[in-house]
């Protein structure tokens, strides 16, 4: 697998190191953005050991495919049997399926492999503290600040509207998964494996 990823890289990047046929250098343009126009095959699980304090117990979406822009209803239920709060870190591990494969995507521009440290002061910057949460989170009781009570959490089936994703060129149409596990010091919170299928235009 790690041989198949370096030869990839080294296809990529031959060209931008040797230059054209007389040593001049290769231009290479950056491909543009593309904009997300499916995504389907989802599914999740689990991936705790079993012990996490924080965990899943049902998660749906509609519809399959789901087409963007437009609208997609979510339903989730999640249980905690500890606080959670600062410091809490997220690390995200995605994979493409290449053939038989599956290859690590790494972590550019904050999108693909990447750690996340800081949560919960990242939700403040986005919901600023002392601000009521947003709906449908408010109408159920649902909190978006640190630090998260113990207890079960649930949204019925809630309709959202997805708007224009603009994908990085390098992000391409696929099979995917990711696996994201939440920590909070040396402590595990949970872990959750999601898969699907990404179409762009």
């Amino acid at each position: 697998m790690q041989a198949l990823a370096l030869g990839l890289c080294a296809l990529q990047l031959c060209p931008a190191v040797l230059g054209g046929r007389w040593g001049q250098p290769l231009l290479v343009e950056r491909p543009p953005a593309r904009r997300l126009s499916m995504v389907g095959g989802f599914s999740w699980e689990n991936c705790g050991n079993g012990t996490d304090p924080f965990v899943i117990k049902s998660l749906s979406v509609a519809p399959d495919p789901i087409h963007i822009p437009g609208d997609v209803k979510v339903s989730v239920a999640v249980s905690s049997e500890a606080e959670i709060g600062s410091p809490l870190k997220a690390v995200f591990t995605v994979e493409k399926k290449i053939v038989d494969i599956w290859l690590k995507v790494p972590c550019l521009d904050d999108i693909g492999s990447c750690t996340y440290d800081g949560l919960c002061r990242m939700l403040d910057n986005v919901i600023p503290p002392g601000t009521p949460c947003p709906e449908p989170l408010l109408s159920y009781g649902i909190p978006c600040h640190c630090p998260f009570k113990p207890g079960s959490y649930s949204l019925p089936p809630s309709d959202f509207y997805l708007p224009v994703i603009q994908l990085p060129p390098w992000l391409t149409n696929g099979d995917y998964r990711v696996q994201v596990v939440l920590s909070n010091g040396a402590k595990q919170l949970a872990c959750v494996k999601v898969a699907l299928s990404l179409h762009s235009d």
